[in-house]
């Protein structure tokens, strides 16, 4: 039995249309879920829309429209441009779906159940636009001396009656949690944040409210709603089936990673674990919190207009160039900035230049010059042996392992470099030439090729699936062969057929303003 692989995205919360940020973390979810069914395991891949809490409420009154109403036509953008993106989800969730309800409130009677659910009174420090309640000491203050949450949103005093979480009882089980597993929170900075803030001292969150009532309502006290964030994380169990006993809870609990922006890790390596601690359900083994992605350095925002529609980049440029650019042009764990120009610079000089190239060239030659196919019956040289073993090494070896730990651009990097060696291959075997001197060395030479070019589009496949199938099914490379196990299985000494290829990369043409 295939060993099981669960990852999700955070789910997105849909009072505005999709940004470029919530296509950069579901792309990299996408990748991964690939990379890993290409690997071999039985892969289960969330995502989905975050629908209730005042947010969404305050939204639909000021458009005059009913919640439900708002939440259906937000959330259908968010599927729309994952389907654009060619994103492979098992299942796109939304928190208003009737199974959800009955998740999240048998949650909330397991923590009830455990002694940690109290009725008390809220006065404090809410931000509408994070969802979340803040400390005094966590507030700044904004230019007209206005209170500002960390995040630099504004924030109201807020004084309601509210079901309270005994958070504080969770501070030293979380700490021991942090200490036993490090890998729990990645990366390590993330990790030493949250640390920080438990070992700060943890307050008991308040965790319903009676101001509003779109949202998940509390058993046995249905004028409450329960606080967004019990309700939104716990999507993650509602999508298995939870709370029955279901094959899919089985197989895929505990999740292998959450994948999350670092804006939202508190929630998820600290309300969460203790949620589940709580309700005495098994933790997830891994939050991911990855950077942010800036337009041109600047945090996006509608009050400076940078704001990117994703699905217009993809139009722009198309899917498989714009998912390789945000993988690869930065590191996964940090900050990165982003621009048209530098989308063309990328793909230009790394896919049309030089992995389309190196495929349309070699291909093509075999294609016109071979009769579509090839035999190599001349031995092996040190120079196709050890071009073979760099790529051979780069896709079956460096590519994974860097995937493995979610670092998308030194796999890439990996990538690269062996794809540059392949067209330096290229320029010193000198093909052409040797159609006229040596036509058994120059098979041999393609056939190396042709097993580089393929070890290389299986490789690449989880962030480029389209433009890597073209190339495979241009090489008559069979459905079963596209794996990562199949990288191995060389073409050289066998027949390859190949059919006509076409430019997979066009070049792109640089926009106007130059390489800002």
């Amino acid at each position: 039995m295939p060993d099981p692989y669960y990852i999700t995205t955070a789910i997105h919360y849909p009072n505005g249309k999709p940004h470029i940020g919530h296509a950069y973390e579901t792309i990299a979810a996408d990748v991964m879920a690939r990379y890993k069914r290409l690997r071999g395991f039985d892969v289960r891949f969330q995502t989905g829309t975050d629908e209730h809490g005042l947010k969404m409420a305050q939204k639909a009154r000021e458009l005059d429209m009913t919640p439900a109403a708002l939440a259906d036509e937000m959330s259908s953008y968010f599927s729309g441009l994952f389907d654009k993106l060619h994103i492979t989800h098992d299942r796109f969730i939304r928190t208003s779906e009737e199974a959800h309800h009955a998740a999240s409130q048998e949650l909330w009677r397991r923590m009830e159940a455990s002694g940690d659910l109290y009725l008390d009174r809220y006065e404090g420090w809410y931000s509408i636009r994070d969802e979340a309640y803040y400390d005094e000491k966590e507030l700044t203050e904004g230019d007209g001396g206005e209170k500002l949450s960390p995040q630099g949103t504004p924030v109201e005093w807020t004084v309601e009656e509210s079901w309270f979480f005994r958070l504080s009882k969770y501070q030293q089980p979380l700490l021991d949690l942090f200490e036993a597993n490090p890998e729990f929170v990645r990366p390590a900075s993330r990790l030493n944040e949250v640390r920080s803030f438990v070992e700060g001292g943890l307050r008991d969150l308040s965790i319903s409210r009676t101001s509003f009532d779109w949202g998940v309502k509390v058993p046995g006290a249905e004028d409450h709603v329960m606080y967004v964030w019990v309700d939104a994380l716990t999507n993650y169990l509602t999508g298995l089936g939870f709370p029955g006993e279901t094959e899919d809870m089985a197989k895929f609990w505990p999740a292998d990673v959450h994948l999350i922006g670092k804006d939202i890790v508190r929630f998820h390596a600290v309300y969460w674990p203790a949620f589940l601690m709580s309700a005495g359900i098994t933790l997830p083994k891994q939050v991911y919190a990855h950077g942010f992605l800036l337009n041109r350095g600047q945090k996006e925002s509608k009050s400076l207009g940078n704001v990117t529609d994703p699905g217009e980049l993809a139009d722009k440029f198309g899917v498989d160039v714009l998912r390789y650019f945000l993988l690869r042009e930065f590191s996964f764990g940090q900050d990165g900035s982003y621009s048209d120009a530098a989308i063309v610079s990328r793909s230009n000089s790394e896919l049309a230049n030089s992995f389309g190239n190196l495929a349309q060239r070699v291909l093509g030659f075999v294609a016109k010059n071979c009769d579509g196919g090839l035999e190599a019956s001349a031995a092996a040289t040190d120079a196709d042996d050890a071009l073979w073993q760099q790529v051979r090494d780069a896709c079956a070896n460096d590519l994974p392992t860097a995937f493995d730990e979610l670092a998308f651009a030194a796999g890439l990097e990996a990538w690269m470099q062996a794809v540059y060696a392949c067209n330096q291959y290229v320029d010193e075997q000198a093909p052409w030439a040797l159609r006229k001197t040596d036509p058994e060395r120059m098979e041999r030479v393609l056939a190396t090729l042709c097993d580089c070019t393929r070890a290389l589009a299986i490789a690449v496949t989880p962030v480029i699936p389209s433009s890597s199938a073209k190339i495979l099914d241009t090489m008559n490379i069979a459905a079963d062969q596209r794996d990562f196990a199949a990288i191995d299985n060389r073409i050289a000494d066998g027949r390859l057929d190949v059919t006509k290829p076409s430019p997979v990369f066009p070049r792109l043409d640089m926009p106007e303003g130059g390489a800002a």
